[in-house]
């Protein structure tokens, strides 16, 4: 079988790379690059890392409004597929190249397949909601990480081509940790204790692109009194310039302002971090995998499996209600295997060839 996978973004990258190793044992793979994420430390480190075959296609399609960029990926899309004339087009996530690379399929009749399909934060103001809502409609096999995803489709009528095969992100730690554990200096680097020290991510437009939200999240991370180290997302850098914020974060003594890290360096961060703060669906999973519990800077989350089990608190961007949870948040259950057993990539192309 013919397959043209389509990536774009950070996320992504992580995600195909188990996949793609196992669909290239009986499968011909076209994997096409939209650039989305497009500089060293958010796309080419990780085909690197994760020995990701070097794109046939990339797209360089790089950050515009959501409308233009997606409409640049679908117009390059769909070019693609008209010239390579594939049996199926693979999306993962919630991205707009997930949403632009299904609508290209859908419309030349080549059918989906969506990896991570199922998930719901029930926001619509996310553009993330309305990517994961439409690929799923225009799927034919929707490949679920969870139970909560497989319920959630068929909450929506969705019931055909679904399979609950696991999530590919446990796939990939799995495989990774101990080469992290191995190869990565990022503690000795930056002088970092094991288990003493706290690990930010922010990048959701809606905390970015608000000067209220951000400052109030800037606001908490200065009056935290431990080791804090933040990987700035280019759109987060931009937007802390923007509103005069960056300065003030980078004073703080305790605060580690950092590029953006590899999967390998960002896997043993977060393996080492007392606690993790984010506003990302993957690092509140990949928290979870990691038994490190998380504090989530938003009202909801897709992930809803990690709240349920007591590993992770949503707080949005209120200070004080950050603070508090940083000081105050423990475990309060056990964990279960809710993202399967590390095998969904093989379960995936097993699905494909028959």
């Amino acid at each position: 079988m013919k397959i043209v996978s389509v990536v774009g973004a950070r996320p992504q990258f992580v995600k195909c790379a188990p996949v793609s190793r196992e669909l290239r044992c009986r499968h011909e793979e076209v994997l096409v690059h939209t650039g989305q994420h497009y500089d060293h430390g958010m796309s080419a480190v990780f085909f690197d890392e994760l020995a990701i075959p070097k794109p046939d296609y990339n797209l360089a399609i790089g950050s515009a409004s959501q409308g233009r960029q997606t409409g640049a990926m679908l117009a390059a899309i769909e070019d693609i597929l008209i010239n390579e004339e594939p049996d199926l087009v693979l999306v993962y996530g919630d991205t707009n190249s997930t949403l632009a690379g299904s609508l290209a399929a859908a419309k030349l009749h080549i059918p989906v397949a969506h990896v991570e399909a199922g998930l719901r934060s029930f926001d619509r103001s996310m553009p993330e909601e309305v990517n994961r809502v439409v690929s799923d409609h225009v799927a034919d096999l929707l490949f679920c990480p969870t139970e909560t995803a497989v319920k959630n489709l068929t909450a929506e009528g969705v019931t055909g081509g679904v399979h609950l095969v696991g999530d590919v992100m446990l796939d990939a730690l799995l495989f990774n940790r101990t080469i992290a554990e191995e190869r990565s200096r990022i503690l000795t680097t930056l002088d970092l204790a094991e288990g003493e020290y706290l690990v930010a991510t922010v990048h959701r437009q809606s905390n970015t692109d608000d000067p209220r939200a951000l400052g109030s999240i800037v606001d908490a991370f200065i009056a935290l009194d431990e080791p804090l180290v933040l990987p700035l997302h280019p759109r987060t850098a931009k937007y802390l310039r923007e509103y005069n914020l960056y300065d003030r974060l980078a004073a703080a003594p305790h605060v580690r302002l950092v590029e953006p890290l590899g999967y390998l360096d960002m896997l043993r961060l977060l393996a080492g971090a007392r606690l993790v703060l984010t506003d990302s669906g993957g690092v509140q999973k990949e928290a979870y995998l990691l038994e490190v519990p998380c504090v989530t800077l938003r009202e909801n989350t897709e992930w809803v499996e990690t709240v349920e089990d007591g590993w992770n608190v949503l707080v949005g961007t209120d200070t004080a209600a950050i603070t508090d949870a940083v000081r105050d948040f423990a475990p309060s259950g056990k964990q279960r295997a809710v993202f399967g057993d590390g095998d969904a990539s093989r379960k995936i192309a097993g699905i494909l060839r028959r």
